[in-house]
């Protein structure tokens, strides 16, 4: 099967112009300066910046993509590209199928047009004869709910029914993609519900969906695949808990750290700073941050400042941020002058496939006050495996751990 969007090596340039600025003149210099400023060529700095660069990926008929990033990340000059808004500096898209987009609102409708005109001139645009669209359009104008108004001009609707109106159309006039962008945050509650629903519906159908949002709520029920968007530049595609997941972490831990990562300068909550670097190790001494279940973890933290009276403790987390177990000197009543490293080592990792992260602290203990504190310094991955050797691979539907027994039938 071909994918139904093939996007390959796009990129979207804009020059910014910087023009020299002095001191802020009065409007009596600006007047007697304007003919000589006429006949003066003005300097002007110009700075190229790349919205998208090199951006690659391939998406499959009945897909439900997730596009997730920070603000500025690219997405929506993305979904304007594929819109044939605008058009590429560099790349190609390869698009096979109709495409109904929704990226702000008063996209595709013409203000001085009633919304019975802009339904027909949607359906029109999309290449649907009018007789199609009139078989549409009692389900689209219910859905939006502004029977009352198909006859006022768009221009003295509300935003929100502008954007009822404007989903409505653009989920039911049945294109092959279907493309929506944070505008949905302009509607009321009930209605967000009714347009994921609907969203679920269309992707159900076979058709394709492509939903940018902040909200990882919706995007974790209506999507099934994610691509995750870092400075212009598509990082990672995958399924779509994965890619919440380096959404929610991406500014605390380093993502592609393969075991090693400097703590220097990662989100904490700290007095003094303790924790230097922290490396995860496999049974062969290597960095790495996949494992298997049942494999040995080592963990090695370098400190810096650390005291006697200092209580250290390293947990595992899952990736929702439950407390899975920890390892606390106090515990175990470890105390050293000025230590240089903390270590641990886990014999046997019985954990479920999934990501899951590490959390640090060292306490006061005399005080009773944290010193430092990092909430996910680093993560590991445990991937599936044949963990029983029965050709049957333990998934994380089987629970979050595996506790040591026997299972026998008498």
């Amino acid at each position: 099967m071909k994918p139904i969007i093939s996007v390959e090596g796009l990129g979207k340039k804009y020059t910014i112009r910087h023009e020299g600025q002095g001191r802020y003149r009065a409007l009596r210099e600006e007047i007697f300066k304007l003919p000589q400023r006429l006949f003066q060529r003005k300097h002007q700095d110009k700075e190229e910046f790349w919205a998208l660069k090199d951006v690659s990926f391939d998406v499959m008929p009945g897909d439900r993509v997730g596009i997730i990033g920070r603000n500025g990340a690219g997405k929506s000059t993305l979904l304007k590209l594929l819109s044939r808004i605008t058009e590429p500096s560099t790349g190609k898209i390869t698009l096979r199928g109709r495409i109904a987009s929704l990226l702000e609102v008063g996209t595709g409708f013409h203000p001085e047009l009633t919304g019975r005109e802009n339904i027909f001139l949607n359906g029109a645009i999309l290449g649907m004869s009018r007789a199609e669209v009139r078989r549409k359009f009692d389900e689209i104008v219910d859905f939006a709910g502004v029977e009352k108004f198909l006859d006022t001009p768009v221009k003295r609707y509300s935003s929100g029914m502008y954007v009822r109106l404007a989903f409505s159309v653009a989920a039911h006039l049945e294109p092959e993609i279907l493309i929506v962008d944070e505008v949905l945050a302009v509607g009321d509650a009930e209605f967000q519900k009714k347009c994921l629903g609907k969203m679920e519906q269309v992707g159900k159908e076979g058709r394709t969906v492509l939903f940018v949002s902040h909200n990882m709520a919706a995007i974790q029920r209506l999507c099934t695949v994610g691509l995750f968007f870092q400075q212009g530049k598509c990082t990672c595609q995958g399924s779509i808990s994965k890619i919440i997941d380096m959404y929610m972490y991406a500014d605390d831990i380093n993502l592609s750290c393969d075991g090693l990562v400097d703590l220097q300068h990662i989100n904490r909550h700290y007095i003094e700073k303790i924790f230097k670097n922290i490396s995860l190790k496999n049974i062969n001494n290597k960095n790495t941050n996949v494992f298997q279940i049942g494999d040995s973890l080592y963990i090695d933290i370098e400190l810096t400042n650390a005291k006697k009276e200092y209580a250290y403790c390293i947990a595992i987390l899952s990736s929702n941020g439950t407390w899975i177990t920890s390892y606390a000197t106090w515990m175990y009543d470890i105390y050293k002058d000025f230590p240089k490293k903390l270590s641990l080592k886990i014999d046997r990792l019985l954990l479920s496939p999934g990501r899951y992260f590490i959390y640090l602290s060292a306490t006061n203990h005399t005080a009773g006050q944290y010193i430092d504190r990092l909430e996910n310094a680093i993560f590991f991955e445990i991937s599936e495996s044949d963990f029983f050797e029965t050709g049957k691979l333990f998934s994380s539907d089987c629970g979050i751990c595996i506790l040591p027994g026997h299972l026998a039938l008498e």
